[in-house]
């Protein structure tokens, strides 16, 4: 036991002074190891723990008074001045990882945010004034171009409006030297027979698109020749063919196409009775007399056969003969 305790006096001394020297060196070096002296702190408690432990000797405190060699009491002023030291650290205060809270902005900080405020909102507005000047340029544009194109229309309209004056004209001079190179030349005007179903008006319109008028006779020569003409160009049949004869503006008043009043009639009449018998005041019922219609009939039409004219509803189709001035 006494063996123990002297080997223990000899070699802890040697472990303090070890100590005591890796402990001059961390100081020495403190600036740049920062938390390993810590770590190393610790480590070296846990290596003396083991070794007391190891040789049986009881555990040293700072307060215990080894007055036995002088070694003994340089460790003892060793592990006071560490403790001196560990206090020191302990009591030296940490900074705070927090931020320091920032200073109140100040009456020029508040000046200087409205100015640049104000400087954005006006290099803003410059930008706006400089895409309004392009767009009002765009528009100038545009309006210069829609201009453009409505004078070109309207130079087109006009274009168009006088090659459908010449059309026009072409087709009537067509239809003029037509009517009397194939139809019925009498005087000054022809006769051309249309094969086409018509009413009064649609056929009006269409003598009118080739350059003439629906057939006027002006007198009983000309209604004779006329008649002549459809009964050979219609033979064997009997059809009616439309005139320019009316009376649509007044029941009785019969007017050519032109305005001008008729003079003188070809009305159709019932056959007379046979010989020793005497007339009946009944209407033949199949060739009454003409006109009968009143204000349900207002055209005429001439009967191919004998030439007669009868009165029919003007919305009814039927041919139509068409006269040109030559």
């Amino acid at each position: 036991m006494q063996a123990a305790w002297l080997l223990g006096a000899l070699v802890v001394p040697q472990l303090l002074g070890f100590s005591h020297g890796a402990r001059g060196a961390e100081r020495e070096w403190e600036g740049g190891w920062g938390g390993a002296q810590e770590e190393e702190r610790e480590r070296e408690a846990l290596m003396l723990k083991h070794l007391q432990e190891a040789l049986g000797l009881p555990a040293l405190r700072g307060d215990d008074n080894l007055e036995g060699t002088p070694e003994d009491k340089g460790a003892s002023e060793t592990e006071e001045g560490q403790q001196e030291e560990e206090e020191e650290e302990e009591a030296t205060p940490i900074p705070s990882s927090s931020p320091s809270p920032s200073p109140s902005p100040t009456p020029e900080d508040a000046i200087t945010y409205i100015l640049g405020r104000l400087a954005g909102l006006d290099t803003g507005l410059h930008q706006l004034h400089v895409r309004l000047h392009v767009l009002d340029t765009r528009v100038v544009e545009l309006t210069k171009g829609l201009r453009q194109l409505r004078e070109a229309v309207g130079d087109t309209r006009d274009a168009v409006q006088v090659l459908q004056e010449a059309q026009s004209r072409a087709e009537r001079e067509h239809g003029r030297l037509e009517g009397c190179l194939k139809g019925l030349r009498l005087g000054h005007k022809c006769f051309l027979l249309s094969r086409d179903f018509e009413a009064q008006a649609a056929a009006q319109a269409r003598c009118v698109a080739r350059g003439g008028s629906l057939a006027q006779p002006a007198d009983r020569q000309q209604m004779e020749a006329l008649a002549r003409y459809l009964r050979t160009a219609l033979a064997p049949y009997n059809w009616p063919v439309w005139l320019g004869v009316h009376d649509r503006r007044a029941e009785g008043l019969y007017l050519f196409e032109n305005g001008q009043r008729v003079t003188f009639f070809a009305w159709h009449r019932a056959p007379d009775p046979e010989p020793g018998r005497e007339p009946s005041a009944a209407s033949h019922p199949l060739s009454p007399n003409q006109p009968n219609g009143g204000a349900l009939e207002n055209c005429v039409a001439q009967a191919s056969d004998d030439g007669s004219w009868w009165d029919h509803d003007c919305e009814r189709r039927l041919y139509y003969v068409c006269e040109f001035p030559f």
